[in-house]
């Protein structure tokens, strides 16, 4: 049996799960959000504050799914009580960030500055102008959006110029020699 998939989910106070034609709805107070759970195989109980995630074969891809599911309802719980985050630092001469409204510009060194149109349900903020904090109650659109962001001008290795996470490890390459 997974390891992860065996493990209950627990609802804590505030937050209701409900499981309606293979449609998993988690509200709390800080949102809703929902998954299909697209594999028959895969059952959920719901016990008073635990959630179990049970399956009816044994084949491997019902045994893959086992966790993953599992662990997709468990985000999802988290996430409506305390919203996942990410932050991402711009790194670069005169470069920097800000947010008005619902739109990042970025002046990354191009001859032009990058907007960026935050998402609904992503909640993006500047505490300076070379940090952005990304923010929100879904994991995976929290991860895809500061996965975008970073794509509009990735690390360059020789000065490492350029948008990265903040807990991103940049490994540097050593430039030309002379003789």
């Amino acid at each position: 049996m997974s390891r992860i998939g065996r493990l209950p989910v627990a609802i804590p106070a505030g937050v209701t799960v409900d499981y309606k034609d293979n449609v998993v709805t988690v509200k709390g107070p800080k949102g809703t959000l929902s998954t299909v759970i697209a594999d028959k195989n895969i059952n959920i109980r719901i016990e008073g504050a635990e959630l179990h995630v049970e399956r009816t074969r044994e084949d491997k891809s019902v045994k893959s799914k086992h966790g993953l599911y599992r662990q997709l309802i468990n985000n999802m719980v988290v996430g409506v009580v305390t919203p996942f985050s990410r932050s991402l630092t711009v790194n670069g001469v005169g470069w920097k960030a800000g947010v008005s409204g619902n739109k990042l510009t970025l002046n990354i060194g191009y001859s032009h500055p990058v907007d960026f149109i935050i998402p609904e349900g992503i909640t993006i903020t500047c505490p300076d102008q070379n940090t952005i904090v990304v923010s929100g109650v879904s994991k995976e659109l929290v991860g895809q959006t500061a996965a975008t962001i970073k794509s509009k001008r990735p690390v360059e290795p020789y000065h490492a110029y350029g948008i990265r996470y903040t807990d991103e490890v940049v490994v540097m390459k050593e430039g030309k020699k002379g003789k």
